[in-house]
């Protein structure tokens, strides 16, 4: 069956489908986007990945496409129609199209919405957690505003990239006083020398990660200590446990960053532990 993208009113065949060349987030990545992860035909943590948008598009004065309740039944659609039962979506909402100009367009101009919708692979995703992934750290050159889930991401791709060349999976930002931040398409979290979770506060300079938030709850529920508070480098490194959080992949175990071992080598029983119990305690909404 072809895939199916829903855009600006219209599902239409993926390989067909098209926004005009001067969309602004095209033009200037003047937009915001979601990725949910779908899991056993239910869409998680879909209120809080809503809540996330409506953030973002208010830190960027861009208008809802159309109604949340309205906007649901539309990523429902198209996860129905592309027959996802495990895998995401992704959506992203653009100021619209308006002729090249760096000011906002005209008032009433309309957003643009496309919904995409793909199946995953589970065993993939099995198989990176039963062997852990490899990370790299890279300066952060990115604009302050990464607590915005902007589509402007060329930092980030080209961190990834550079991750790749050094045959790891994920680029893992730091700070200029030689601070963890977050991943490329991540959050960071280190196990330390007393067992606690730690991950970086949110309330500046990452971006508060649904699955992250999620994980908190998970922590709690199972009774296991949690900090947010910030970790260098060198803390990380000497970490009982390095894990990674996002919506598609949950909780990946790190193994080495920066060709240095993390622990024994092997994924923690920690971050697997939390993963065993995300999906119980995170909000599941039926397609």
């Amino acid at each position: 069956m072809p895939r199916i993208a829903y855009v600006n009113g219209r599902y239409v065949k993926h390989s067909d489908a098209s926004v005009h060349i001067e969309d602004r987030g095209y033009q200037f990545a003047d937009g915001v986007y979601e990725v949910c992860e779908v899991r056993h035909g239910y869409i998680v943590d879909l209120t809080r990945h809503l809540n996330r948008l409506d953030r973002s598009l208010g830190e960027l004065s861009i208008g809802w496409p159309m109604g949340r309740a309205a906007l649901t039944q539309v990523i429902r659609e198209t996860l129905r129609r592309n027959h996802v039962r495990n895998g995401l979506f992704y959506m992203q909402v653009t100021r619209g199209v308006a002729r090249r100009d760096h000011v906002f367009p005209a008032e009433g101009t309309p957003p643009s919405l496309v919904i995409t919708a793909k199946s995953t692979d589970p065993k993939i995703i099995a198989a990176k957690n039963a062997n852990g992934i490899k990370a790299i750290t890279v300066t952060d050159n990115r604009w302050d505003r990464v607590d915005i889930k902007s589509v402007g991401l060329l930092p980030n791709a080209l961190a990834r990239q550079q991750a790749k060349e050094a045959g790891a999976q994920e680029a893992i930002y730091v700070d200029g006083d030689g601070m963890v931040k977050e991943g490329a398409a991540t959050n960071v979290w280190i196990v330390d020398s007393n067992g606690t979770l730690v991950t970086r506060p949110a309330e500046h300079g990452i971006l508060r990660g649904i699955t992250r938030t999620t994980l908190i709850d998970v922590a709690a529920k199972l009774g296991l200590p949690i900090a947010e508070r910030n970790f260098s480098v060198s803390e990380m490194l000497a970490a009982r446990e390095v894990f990674l959080t996002a919506a598609t992949s949950i909780c990946f175990p790190v193994v080495s960053v920066d060709g240095q071992t993390i622990a024994n080598g092997h994924p923690g029983s920690l971050s697997q532990k939390v993963r065993e119990a995300f999906f119980d305690v995170a909000e599941k909404i039926a397609i």
